[in-house]
């Protein structure tokens, strides 16, 4: 049984993982080109799954791609879209084809993305998908019923450490690893002290945490965030120093302070692990790496 990432993660190296976006439409190329830029320097590659609910190129057809260029995939799988027998139709499918690793979300609400038309579905929730997959590698299905054939998957989701008032995120954060996470790759954290007081919380489970870095483009970009993605803060001391950089070099700023943040984490052992975040700029990703003496 290849299970590759869940190995990494128990090996005690710090892991590092990070993310390509689909394309909207056939054009694989720019998602090839970063697939073959970030395989050799990352533990792990997510493929996002129509994030913000903007309808793209699936995840699993990514996924496909990130293993037939040699790289380790996690298959990023949101409830939004599909209801249990998608979702385990696309299961059996990953497992037949290799696919191992599984990021377990509820999903983004329908209206903040480009099809405002669309019906959610949420037949499941992630802990629920958790379950189901521990389920099924039992030999059942959610209905009772025996496969003909299992399968195993490193299973994993998401927490935000960030978020205010931080109670309801421990107690889902909770709900997930009794569920069956394995791993756990968080929000965005841009504030240290927040997290560190997370990671007192969450390094009484047996579980691996990676902190999301995602790159900073702009201070504009940063008070967007604070304003409009809940669960996230950027300091004002991070805003001031994104809007102190000269013209035309707000994202050489973000990539030091992306680079520090990550050799923070790692040299101070806050947690087992990051996992950048560029956001359609997938190109940069290795300069954070450099940058964070990766």
């Amino acid at each position: 049984m290849d299970l590759r990432f869940r190995e990494i993660l128990q090996s005690g190296k710090f892991v590092v993982t990070s993310e390509i976006g689909p394309p909207k439409g056939t054009n694989l190329e720019k998602m090839i080109h970063h697939i073959d830029l970030l395989k050799e320097k990352v533990d792990a590659l997510n493929v996002t799954d129509h994030q913000s609910s903007v309808m793209r190129y699936p995840s699993i057809g990514g996924v496909l791609c990130i293993k037939e260029q040699g790289g380790e995939p996690i298959l990023q799988m949101t409830c939004r879209d599909r209801n249990r027998l998608a979702l385990q139709a696309e299961l059996l499918f990953a497992y037949s084809r290799g696919i191992r690793n599984i990021l377990c979300l509820t999903g983004d609400a329908v209206p903040v993305g480009d099809h405002k038309e669309a019906k959610g579905v949420f037949d499941l929730d992630s802990c629920q998908l958790l379950q189901g997959i521990r389920m099924m590698e039992t030999g059942k299905d959610l209905g009772g019923n025996d496969l003909d054939g299992g399968v195993e998957f490193c299973a994993g989701a998401i927490v935000t450490p960030e978020a205010n008032p931080l109670e309801p995120q421990l107690v889902k954060f909770e709900k997930k690893i009794e569920a069956g996470a394995e791993f756990f790759q968080t929000q965005a954290v841009y504030d240290l002290d927040k997290f560190r007081h997370f990671m007192e919380y969450a390094s009484r489970f047996e579980v691996k945490i990676l902190a999301g870095i995602i790159l900073l483009t702009s201070a504009r970009m940063a008070q967007y965030m604070n304003k409009n993605v809940p669960g996230v803060f950027v300091p004002q001391g991070l805003i001031d120093e994104m809007a102190s950089a000269p013209k035309g070099e707000a994202i050489k700023k973000g990539i030091e302070i992306a680079g520090r943040m990550i050799r923070t984490v790692r040299e101070e052992g806050i947690c087992q692990g990051v996992h950048v975040m560029a956001i359609g700029r997938e190109e940069v990703v290795p300069e954070i790496l450099a940058e964070s003496g990766l």
